[in-house]
């Protein structure tokens, strides 16, 4: 009962409908719909109805139909299920019953419960042991192959290969021009032109073989669109946490241009305050200085008058004489300059523009570069050319790291001995540097605000932390002068060098060495990469080969392409989200995209891209590309491919 079921729920249902197969029909990629499901999604389907075939839904390989000009639904209703098909149908699909439900089928005819002690493959019928003597003794039905019903397991015996044209007749022989199993009947008759015909024992082992095969086939696919689903399933979440963390990115920046704003508010409120106490200062100066003015005019009034008004002559003309020589002007006008006004100038117009044209950000889709629909967009360009650098920058790598919400980008400037930081804070842009023993050569990202960076003129390697500008933390002396350098784990660093003797070196973190791992024909590497698998990816520009290889130092795969997809100077390398491998080739200014197993897929960027003389590669957190060439680091996006 368990593989009846497990056989119904997993080959007997229509994958339209999701219910047990209903008149199913089978299309010639083997995929077996119910008619009416299949008739329903041709009327879908302007384009199959134009083309006169029948295209599978799941699939989308066409079938073509026996009579083109007839109506669509006589393309479905002449469509029959595979023998295959129509076995289980019969075995085990709507209506068949468990054995222990049989009981004789001649005598439930007539009201009867007889329980059925044979079976006859040809009829299809089950027999009790009465009926079954009738059935033995009819002359056409004499020959039939008939079993017994087992006492013990009551399991069905394998159903004879019968013609489901001719129903008394076996399957004898294979047409291989039309693939079908016919009996002799069909032979004669409807494959007389056909050329070639096979007996049924011959084609057998080779059917049972090619469905062998098959089996295999989708076997790899079903564990390849499991992995897809697990994958697309745990996308799922990684979607949601961005949208929250990019939602939290929005909020954090509306809060710096509030902020900036709120800045402004202050700066205009000191500067109303400042010029109000000027005014107020200068008022108050005034008035204090017309107060002692009033109080001389006072003076003089009181000692005028009582001079008139003392009848002494003596008094009166000294007070006379001295009128001469003090002004009384009479003024009812303030000659002193009045204090400016206050006044606050706001252009609403161009306030209402600018708030227009604020750009908080830009939401936008970033395909990932594994997509093969995808197409490269240059986003921006770094120019590493900095304020004391002796020489021009000559940037051999780069990585991108995220230092508290900030996006880092940090190059290895080897012509000027410097690791430069290079991000955006509050709007404004900002870049720092570090001053090394000698020229730096490759950065292996150990977390996301620390880096390992191989100095291998000084037989050094430096840990670098980035908060967001580099700071040295410590220096590794080693016995050899490593260029290439990658994070292996949290505790072991893998570092190679010129006259290596083909071999990587795995190192701890003091720099002593734990092994050796042989890297093929790559002896002198120049670039080296950790996957996600844990593999090792090693490039050389004097070998026109990719090696992989394990951290145990066995071969997974060498990349030597010919002919037009040779390689001229592999170069810097790094790895998808989902494993493909992006490869620079130097002297062809070209980025490659691989398969995780190393089969070529496209060439990602080229010198039509603005792509000049790349060395160094990594992808950001955000599915976005860098690529150094030569004093500048150019960052792309992906898009969709617009057709």
């Amino acid at each position: 009962m368990a593989t009846a079921k497990k056989l119904t729920e997993n080959h007997l249902t229509c994958v339209i409908c999701s219910e047990v197969f209903t008149a199913p029909a089978t299309l010639q990629c083997n995929h077996t719909f119910c008619k009416s499901c299949l008739l329903k999604y041709i009327n879908t389907q302007p384009e199959a109805v134009q083309a006169k075939s029948i295209p599978c839904p799941s699939c989308r390989q066409l079938t073509k139909v026996t009579n083109p000009d007839s109506p669509v639904e006589e393309w479905v209703s002449q469509l029959k299920p595979s023998h295959v098909m129509q076995g289980l149908m019969d075995d085990f699909g709507p209506g068949t019953k468990t054995v222990e439900e049989h009981v004789c089928s001649v005598c439930t005819k007539q009201g009867k419960t007889t329980p059925a002690t044979s079976w006859c493959s040809v009829c299809d019928v089950v027999y009790c042991e009465g009926c079954l003597q009738l059935h033995n003794v009819m002359p056409l039905l004499c020959d039939h192959e008939v079993a017994h019903l087992s006492d013990h397991t009551k399991t069905k015996v394998k159903r004879r290969f019968m013609c489901q044209v001719h129903r008394d007749k076996p399957i004898e022989l294979f047409c291989k021009d039309c693939k079908r199993a016919i009996c002799t009947i069909c032979c004669s008759v409807k494959h007389r032109a056909c050329k070639d015909v096979d007996t049924i024992e011959s084609m057998t082992p080779l059917v049972k073989e090619q469905l062998t095969s098959k089996i295999e086939t989708l076997g790899i696919n079903i564990a390849a669109a499991n992995n897809i689903l697990t994958w697309r399933k745990s996308k799922i979440q990684h979607v949601k946490s961005n949208s929250q963390t990019l939602k939290d990115q929005v909020m954090k920046t509306r809060e710096t241009v509030m902020r900036a704003i709120l800045r402004k508010e202050k700066q205009l409120l000191h500067d109303i305050d400042k010029a109000t106490d000027k005014q107020l200062h200068e008022l108050q100066a005034d008035i204090k200085s017309q107060e002692i003015e009033l109080r001389m005019y006072q003076q003089q009034y009181e000692f005028t008058a009582n001079a008139v008004t003392s009848n002494c002559e003596v008094d009166m003309y000294a007070v006379y004489e001295s009128m001469g020589e003090t002004s009384t002007d009479n003024r009812d006008t303030d000659s002193r300059p009045t204090p400016g006004r206050v006044a606050f100038t706001q252009n609403l117009d161009k306030l209402s523009k600018a708030v227009d044209e604020l750009q908080l950000g830009e939401v936008q889709v970033i395909h990932d570069v594994s997509d093969p629909g995808s197409s490269p967009v240059l986003h921006h360009t770094i120019d590493c050319k900095e304020d004391g650098d002796g020489k021009d920058p000559l940037v051999r790598d780069v990585t991108v790291l995220t230092v508290d919400g900030i996006k880092v980008t940090v190059v290895a400037d080897y012509d000027n001995n410097r690791l430069k930081t290079y991000y955006t804070s509050n709007f404004k842009s900002f870049h720092n540097q570090l001053l090394l023993s000698n020229y730096p050569w490759q950065i292996a990202k150990l977390c996301e605000h620390q880096i390992a960076v191989s100095v291998p003129d000084s037989k050094e390697i430096v840990i670098v932390n980035v908060t967001p500008g580099p700071v040295l933390l410590s220096t590794i002396k080693t016995s050899k002068d490593y260029y290439v350098l990658a994070c292996l784990s949290p505790s072991q660093l893998a570092a190679g060098g010129y006259g290596q003797s083909h071999c990587v070196d795995i190192l701890d973190m003091t720099g002593r060495r734990l092994r050796s791992i042989n890297t093929g024909v790559i002896g002198s590497p120049d670039y080296i990469h950790v996957t996600r698998n844990n593999n090792l990816l090693v490039s050389a520009g004097g070998v026109t080969s990719l090696v992989c290889v394990t951290s145990e130092g066995d071969a997974v795969f060498t990349y030597t392409p010919t002919g037009d997809r040779a390689l001229t100077c592999p170069l810097g390398i790094t790895t998808t989200s989902t494993g493909d491998i992006l490869l620079v080739d130097y002297d062809s200014h070209k980025v490659i995209q691989l398969t995780q197993s190393g089969q070529f897929v496209r060439d990602v960027l080229t010198q039509q891209d603005g792509l000049e003389y790349p060395r160094g590669v990594c992808l950001d957190g955000d599915g976005l590309l860098c690529v150094t060439s030569e004093r500048y680091v150019k960052i792309f996006k992906f898009c969709a491919a617009e057709f």
